[in-house]
């Protein structure tokens, strides 16, 4: 049974609380996502809180709940609050494990020693995952997406865009879209991305303000900028790629295209290093079973045009047949260690010189 005890608005909305409450079941142990390895929970269970900013986190966290017999909680929010709360709970951490989108904040949480380090589940991994993965073992990718997407109406555009510089051209004044990396957290890698890509924070900062010379607007989120595109507001829209294929889907006339490179941005997992060791095991249990067979299956229908629209970082894993292959896609890997400790100063400079 899940009791709801206080309902948001869709994932579109810049801000969103939901706190679940999962009933008490009877299993101690899950299987892990390769092999028959078991992970033992003690059987004095003790709820398990997690944070989660991702459309398959309730379903994922009610079938983990029901297969386990853990008592499991659940605040859904955008991940920049989400984190917000995470620094202001730094004498008094209520988290046990955080599952949003971006590396770059774990990179950061781990540099001031917030998250656990050393537990790493059994997998195949791909060759992309073994990119992302900290040394320390301290957080976990468990699936892939892109940022950003270019979007667009295949009536009103007939030849998109095939580079960055081309966005900065005239005929692309008033007519580009994208969300605020304050609020969006899938955003700041685009925006870290981009000043990687350029050679650094000075002329990334110099591409951002030549695209809000030539008219450049800011949305929230996703949801946000996607509706401004198809209310004709703008003609480009970049946003997660996920995002777009799930709104390509329910729109046929728009497209999603790629420009190179495109940030690789990893759905991620880490677990409250300073939490009690009860609560760090069940979190274990956790990513274990998201790495299940099970825990695979809720995340691909969970948000079947959203967030589900993932590449695997399992070799073998299923993906959806709405997502292109991951071999046309040009990507870029960030260096998380570096851009995540910049994030909060990077966002800043953006609100107050882009956004304002």
């Amino acid at each position: 049974m899940i009791r709801t005890l206080s309902s948001a608005p869709a994932r579109g909305c810049a801000r969103k609380w939901r706190l679940t409450v999962l009933a008490l079941g009877s299993l101690a142990a899950v299987l892990t996502g390769c092999g028959s390895t078991v992970a033992k929970v003690s059987a004095k269970k003790v709820p398990l809180v997690v944070y989660a900013a991702e459309g398959y986190d309730a379903n994922t966290v009610a079938a983990f709940q029901k297969a386990t017999g853990i008592p499991t909680q659940l605040l859904d929010d955008s991940t920049g609050p989400l984190l917000a709360k995470i620094e202001a709970e730094v004498n008094n951490p209520q988290w046990g494990l955080l599952w949003v989108d971006g590396d770059e904040a774990f990179a950061a949480l781990d540099k001031q020693h917030y998250l656990l380090r050393g537990f790493e589940p059994k997998a195949n991994w791909t060759a992309a995952a073994l990119k992302v993965m900290p040394p320390d073992h301290s957080y976990i990718p468990t699936g892939f997406t892109a940022m950003p997407a270019v979007v667009y109406n295949s009536q009103a555009v007939s030849s998109p865009p095939t580079s960055w510089s081309q966005l900065l051209q005239p005929q692309w004044k008033n007519a580009v879209g994208m969300n605020n990396p304050a609020i969006s957290g899938p955003t700041y890698p685009f925006v870290a991305g981009m000043m990687q890509h350029l050679g650094g924070v000075g002329p990334g900062e110099s591409y951002f303000q030549q695209l809000k010379a030539n008219g450049l607007k800011v949305f929230d989120t996703n949801g946000v900028t996607l509706t401004a595109l198809t209310q004709g507001q703008i003609k480009l829209a970049l946003v997660q790629n996920s995002a777009g294929i799930g709104a390509a889907y329910q729109d046929p006339n728009l497209k999603v295209a790629y420009l190179s490179p495109a940030t690789l941005l990893p759905s991620v997992i880490g677990i409250d290093g300073k939490a009690p060791r009860q609560v760090q095991l069940e979190a274990e249990a956790f990513v274990n079973y998201v790495f299940s067979s099970a825990g695979q299956h809720q995340r691909l229908v969970g948000d079947p045009h959203g967030d589900s629209l993932f590449w695997p970082v399992v070799k073998g894993y299923p993906q959806s047949p709405l997502v292109p292959n991951f071999g046309s896609i040009p990507y870029q890997v960030l260096n998380a260690y570096t851009w995540g400790p910049r994030e909060a100063s990077i966002d800043q400079w953006f609100s107050t010189n882009i956004v304002a």
